[in-house]
């Protein structure tokens, strides 16, 4: 099946090649969660991150859907 991710700032890098700098298309496998899909941009295990499915909070173990869109941000912090 197919999702696009969508990984912003830090995260950008493990964008596969042929994506436009902001998202690409993604093939994962029927019953793929986020975790394998992390696993398949090759992103540290040790690098941290928010997920987002449709705009929506995903844990690491929420599988996909066909045409999901995953989005993942690195944690931020700041403001007083």
């Amino acid at each position: 099946m197919k999702i696009e991710v969508r990984l912003f700032a830090t995260l950008a890098a493990y964008l596969p090649d042929e994506s436009d700098g902001r998202s690409a298309a993604l093939e994962v496998a029927d019953g793929s969660t986020v975790a394998d899909a992390v696993r398949l941009l090759r992103i540290p295990d040790d690098m941290p991150f928010i997920a987002m499915i449709d705009g929506r909070d995903a844990a690491l173990d929420r599988p996909l859907g066909d045409g999901d869109v995953l989005s993942l941000f690195p944690p931020l912090a700041g403001g007083r």
